[in-house]
């Protein structure tokens, strides 16, 4: 990885490549949205004012980079086939769309290497369902494979939730929101 690849890691604001380049050559980064069967029916009727609970996750160079909490203080992050709902659990997830965010001109070595990085931060306890979910890790991660974050309605309803203090209360009070809290699974 060149140094002007890692200091664009650690400037996520700035892209590695310019919409403006051809694609040639360059790796697609998509975007893998999937609905949280509990919340299907939510969903069915607020997504159209853009507001959903979705998991996502980012695909580039036939891997697709999820982010999810559990109890251990090491990465929460993993890898799976793209659009695989099978490993994410398909009683728990189907999926919706993908959607392509951009291009990157990292080879798959590096990218695997930045996968492993963003480990560190998103440690498994310390996911969180407003603060640190899934949606922020892909949005992290396509910033810096591509320069590109995700779409906002994505993440939407998280940053609406952490905004109001008494919508996180209340949410806390139905359905756990970190892996410390009871019934996290």
């Amino acid at each position: 990885m060149s140094k002007s690849q890692r200091n664009s890691i650690s400037n996520s604001s700035q892209s590695n490549i310019s919409d403006n380049e051809p694609h040639i050559g360059r790796a697609e980064v998509k975007l893998n949205v999937y609905d949280m069967v509990s919340m299907a029916n939510f969903n069915q009727y607020s997504s159209p004012v853009g507001f959903g609970v979705f998991h996502s996750g980012a695909e580039v160079y036939g891997c697709e980079y999820a982010y999810g909490g559990h109890n251990n203080s090491h990465s929460g992050v993993f890898e799976i086939a793209p659009r695989d709902v099978t490993a994410l659990g398909e009683e728990s997830f189907r999926f919706r769309e993908t959607i392509v965010i951009g291009y990157t001109d990292f080879d798959q070595e590096d990218v695997k290497q930045i996968v492993e990085q963003f480990g560190v931060k998103f440690r498994g306890d310390k996911y969180h369902l407003l603060h640190q979910n899934c949606n922020h890790f892909t949005d992290a991660l396509t910033r810096v494979l591509c320069g590109q974050g995700i779409p906002s309605w994505v993440n939407r309803l998280a940053h609406v939730s952490s905004s109001l203090p008494f919508l996180e209360r209340w949410l806390s009070r139905y359905m756990p929101l970190a892996p410390n809290d009871r019934d996290f699974q």
